[in-house]
């Protein structure tokens, strides 16, 4: 009994040797590469000359809450974020990593399962060795370890690394969707506004019209004007109602675009009526002269880890070139009679190494490793490639903030001249000195100008959404 004791011990050395052999990888040293981008961007651009007051936090720690400061904008974002399905597919998909990586991390310890079984044969006159034809019954119960691979090179921990990193990037990846979904309702709900505005301003542009060709045919019939100005007024009539049937459409467009992508159909009370309601809807951001804020964009993360992922895999290609120990083992009982099963004398174990080495596999080996490392310097190229992109988009986010509050300014002084021009033009053609035409000229200049503050006014506000979103953002 002593002696298949110590025999039985010979079972946990795999183990003790696992642990101790299991810590080598041959996964390279991870380095950062540099990013291939200016290291910061103008002083002007990115101070910015926007009425607004710009926070002093950098936006990857301004939590989207913080950001989003009207109300009815911040319920809107809870709802996309909580019934968006691409957000949902995205939190999915972290699971499934997660998942993924627990399975690498379980390959490092051995499977222990639990096993019984029985066995009846019967054996005929010429096996038995007795000349008699007899039956035979086998019962057993134990544990055993099945393929068990001793980790000594570092593969399995190399795969459980390159899981992990898939894991990270998944997760920077449902970040990155996250930080676009808050920035495509923002500006879906910033441009709902400004077409509801337009709409407003089409629909007080036509009543105004209509009292003024219902003006110019009382002129007529008085004989004060001619035939042409009351078919002017009327043209002015007809074109303002074009303009609000389009509008109408790019309306109901707007608010289903922005039905799509909360997930919901859109609750009323949260929808906007004009954008100059709501010209503080979201903070104004001081992106800093930095541009090493960009390695804390989610998408940027998300590539990094994507590299880590890779440079892991030549972990796993190097150990290829290495023996592969695996192991079979079990302990238990068995005995030819159920009774007898856990009595002393039935006590079994089983140990059958087996070690794998590599000596001719074609250069198989040798080109798994060398499509490791070009993977790798691929996912260096894209890392790159997306620090580079991410440069470039908040580079030409600050050029427009640059000259939006001039373009404002501009504009708000030109619907001042043309009200101006407009209040002269229409004395001027009550007096009998001009034509009709110079009035619809200051009506059709006005209504351009104000048309055209809306759209400034919509795309100061969607800078500060863009310059959020390309910086990163806060979670």
């Amino acid at each position: 009994m002593d002696r298949q004791k110590r025999k039985a011990l010979l079972l946990c050395l795999p183990l003790a040797a696992s642990l101790l052999a299991g810590c080598a990888t041959r996964v390279p040293q991870y380095s950062r590469p540099a990013a291939p981008v200016p290291t910061g961007w103008s002083a002007d651009a990115a101070a910015g000359k926007d009425s607004g007051q710009p926070t002093e936090k950098a936006a990857p720690s301004i939590p989207w809450q913080e950001f989003v400061e009207n109300s009815q904008l911040r319920r809107l974002v809870e709802l996309a974020l909580a019934n968006n399905r691409d957000l949902r597919v995205a939190a999915l998909n972290i699971e499934r990593l997660r998942a993924l990586y627990q399975i690498k991390g379980a390959d490092l310890w051995p499977r222990i399962d639990g096993n019984a079984g029985a066995s009846f044969q019967r054996l005929a006159e010429d096996f038995s060795g007795t000349g008699k034809a007899r039956n035979t019954e086998q019962y057993t119960v134990g544990l055993g370890i099945s393929s068990y691979e001793l980790d000594l090179f570092g593969r399995v921990r190399s795969l459980k690394e390159q899981a992990l990193a898939q894991f990270l990037a998944g997760e920077e990846g449902r970040r990155a969707v996250q930080l676009s979904l808050v920035a495509q309702v923002a500006n879906g709900w910033l441009a709902l506004a400004a077409d509801r505005e337009r709409l407003q301003l089409a629909e007080e542009t036509l009543a105004s019209q209509e009292a003024s060709c219902r003006l110019v045919e009382g002129r007529f019939k008085a004989g004060i004007t001619t035939a042409l100005a009351v078919s002017q007024a009327q043209s002015a009539v007809e074109a303002a109602r074009v303009d609000i049937a389009r509008l109408q459409a790019l309306v109901a467009q707007d608010e289903n675009g922005l039905a799509l992508v909360v997930g919901t159909p859109l609750p009323p009370e949260l929808a906007p009526l004009a954008l100059a309601d709501h010209l503080a809807a979201v903070k104004e951001l001081r992106p800093g002269l930095e541009s090493e804020v960009l390695l804390d964009r989610p998408d940027i993360l998300q590539a990094e880890n994507q590299l880590k992922g890779y440079n892991a895999n030549i972990g796993v290609a190097r150990a290829a070139f290495f023996p592969r120990i695996t192991l079979v083992s079990s302990v238990g009982f068995g005995s030819r009679e159920l009774s007898d099963l856990l009595t002393g004398g039935s006590f079994t174990w089983s140990l059958a190494p087996k070690v794998t080495l590599p000596l001719f596999d074609g250069g198989s080996n040798q080109a798994g490793l060398k499509v490791a490392e070009v993977d790798r310097e691929i996912a260096v190229a894209n890392y790159e490639k997306a620090i580079q992109t991410a440069f470039r988009e908040v580079a030409d986010t600050l050029a427009q903030r640059a000259t939006l509050s001039d373009q404002l300014t501009a504009q708000t002084a030109l619907v001042n001249a043309v009200s101006e021009s407009l209040r002269l033009s229409q004395a001027r053609f009550d007096q009998g000195i001009d034509s009709y035409l110079a009035v619809l000229d200051a009506q059709r200049a006005l209504y351009s100008a104000r048309q055209n503050l809306i759209s400034i006014r919509q795309a100061a506000l969607a800078n500060r959404v863009t310059l959020y979103k390309v910086l990163g953002g806060g979670s």
